[in-house]
């Protein structure tokens, strides 16, 4: 069973950084495509980075500069480190993976950014 838990949300002030979590189960996260997604009120979900088990990450328009994801073998987490953060950044953040033409999501953290 696949299970992605995210963590590392929270509220911070437009300038500031956060470090978001994604521990993995059931999923080894270096040979499998792991992405960050976020879905913020109103809108549809977004890519925001993805890094594939092999080559570089890739990372939106919208978060590229600012966001670096990675991943920690030992952990089985990929991690995904958000700096000069953006009140449009504001949005819940979802892990994501995709096995065997199936799609694993996880419960999602919210990152807030305002003063």
């Amino acid at each position: 069973q696949v299970q992605l838990v995210e963590s590392g949300g929270g509220l911070v002030q437009p300038g500031g950084s956060l470090r978001l979590s994604c521990a993995a189960s059931g999923i080894i996260v270096s040979i499998y495509t792991m992405n960050w997604y976020r879905q913020a009120p109103g809108k549809q979900r977004e890519l925001v980075a993805t890094i594939p088990s092999l080559g570089n990450p890739n990372y939106a328009d919208s978060s590229k500069g600012r966001f670096t994801i990675s991943r920690d073998n030992a952990k089985n987490t990929v991690y995904l480190q958000m700096s000069s953060l953006k009140p449009e950044d504001t949005a819940v953040y979802y892990c994501h993976t995709n096995r065997r033409n199936r799609d694993y999501w996880g419960q999602g953290t919210q990152v807030t950014v305002s003063s």
